[in-house]
């Protein structure tokens, strides 16, 4: 049943109400309306609602329901629409990592109080949004350290992870600079210097509170145009989400880090008692706009039914991909393994490994099957199928105005049989010009490849795009 719509007082028939009032005596009028205005019951309700405060809270506190309310009023009554929504995002996550990963709870600091805010804002020039004011009353963002709240990625030798910036260490990075003027960074990678920003005034074709990832027009004349790949189109929208996917299990926990991996429901196929599931993820830092070259990576589960009987037990030979994109082209590569390794599957068992591709088209999917033989008798042959999965980059726009190189001519990229693996020379046969960059689970670790530096942003680095010339990876699959 649906919660009753609320009444304000201004709403309610006047002629009925002082007909009501009429048989009163002024004692009454004055004291006892003024009592029942302030009926703990009701200001229990309303803390609930507006500030999810608890009985304990209240006996804490030792004033009644209606007084901690206008306490929590005075402070907060400006983000009055956003708290709720903010502090069970927030408590759910904190909930959530001290189950899962409980050392990031540390890293989280406490919340800003409105002065320092303040502060902030006298020193940036610009107003601070609400909700993200309201975020950081709660949490003033996490101390920078590695991991980072706001995901990380692993894959070969490059290594990514997020930090939430206090609001001081933003403001150190707040941006005037063409291309990216008036721009506030939300989080920071240390390892890429990779930061998704908030757009504080709608300058240079981005909206007013948006936040996105920038990323370099490569083939622009003026070398402070910057494409963007939109995340989220406020902060409350951009953090409630991320939020909703950590807490939810979409981003799965490896090694206490919290990996941005997306997993559709229906990319899972079962072939008698092996079933294979896909995962993928966007990898922003590696890819740009112009020129096209867009970067993915997936991870892959094979898992064998703990119910198959030991006779059912296998191992991979060889795998076999079809890849569309979005255009229409299509193109098939098989190879010999995975990452090199040839995974035996008996009852119960799971491998999981990540690869990686690139396209020149924001979108493209890809499906295939695994080919392995019975332990018990090589002969015996057969396939699995690899579900039909996508990759599909954020939203991207371009700046107002961008003007091309003349005369233009498109960076190239490494030959098809570059290597991106961690292993150095392993990599499969260069015959059917597909390496495969995967890594098992097992391998993946915190490599940290940072200490270029990049462009100056602010206190901060920016993409570091000469870092990045020799991770270029046409197909990796």
């Amino acid at each position: 049943m649906a919660a009753p719509s609320e009444l304000r007082m201004d709403q309610l028939p006047s002629d009925p109400l002082l007909h009501i009032l009429s048989f009163l005596g002024f004692r009454d009028l004055i004291q006892r309306l003024n009592e029942l205005s302030k009926h703990n019951p009701l200001w229990k309700l309303l803390c609930s609602k507006h500030w999810l405060l608890t009985d304990a809270d209240r006996l804490q506190s030792g004033v009644s329901w209606y007084c901690l309310f206008k306490q929590y009023y005075n402070d907060l009554g400006r983000y009055l629409q956003y708290y709720p929504v903010l502090r069970r995002a927030w408590e759910q996550l904190k909930s959530f990592l001290q189950q899962r990963c409980p050392r990031m709870i540390a890293s989280l600091k406490e919340g800003a109080t409105e002065a320092e805010l303040n502060d902030i804002e006298a020193q940036i020039g610009f107003r601070l949004p609400d909700d993200y004011r309201c975020s950081y009353r709660i949490h003033n963002g996490q101390k920078l350290v590695i991991p980072g709240l706001m995901g990380s990625m692993s894959l070969s030798n490059h290594y990514r992870s997020e930090v939430l910036l206090d609001v001081e260490t933003a403001a150190g990075g707040f941006q005037q600079r063409k291309g990216m003027r008036r721009c506030l960074p939300l989080t920071f990678c240390f390892h890429t210097g990779l930061s998704q920003y908030m757009a504080l005034q709608p300058a240079e074709g981005r909206r007013m509170y948006e936040s996105f990832y920038p990323c370099p027009d490569q083939t622009a004349r003026d070398p402070s145009v910057i494409d963007m790949f939109i995340t989220g189109s406020c902060f409350l929208e951009w953090f409630t989400s991320y939020v909703n996917n950590v807490v939810t299990g979409e981003y799965p926990i490896i090694r206490d880090q919290i990996f941005r991996y997306v997993h559709d429901k229906s990319c899972v196929a079962t072939t008698g008692d092996i079933t294979v599931s896909v995962s993928t993820s966007f990898l922003p830092e590696l890819s740009s706009v112009h020129p096209p070259h867009f970067f993915f990576t997936y991870r892959i589960r094979i898992e064998m039914s703990s119910s198959a009987s030991p006779e059912a037990a296998c191992q991979l030979d060889s795998r076999y991909w079809k890849i569309t994109t979005s255009d229409g082209n299509v193109e098939e590569v098989q190879g010999p393994g995975v990452v090199g390794e040839f995974p035996v599957m008996t009852p119960g068992k799971v491998h999981e490994y990540a690869s990686c591709t690139t396209f020149s088209t924001p979108s493209e999917y890809m499906e295939g099957h695994y080919t392995f033989h019975r332990l018990a008798n090589k002969e015996e042959v057969f396939h699995v199928d690899i579900p039909r999965f996508h990759m599909v980059c954020p939203p991207f726009r371009e700046p107002a105005e961008r003007t091309l190189r003349e005369p233009y001519a498109e960076t190239p990229f490494p030959d098809a049989d570059c290597e991106y693996g961690e292993r150095g020379s392993d990599r499969e046969d260069a015959d059917n010009g597909d390496d495969d960059g995967d890594r098992d689970d097992a391998d993946e670790r915190d490599d940290d490849d940072g200490g270029n530096d990049g462009d100056d942003f602010g206190n901060l680095r920016g993409i570091n795009m000469a870092a990045l010339e020799g991770a270029w990876c046409p197909r990796h699959i």
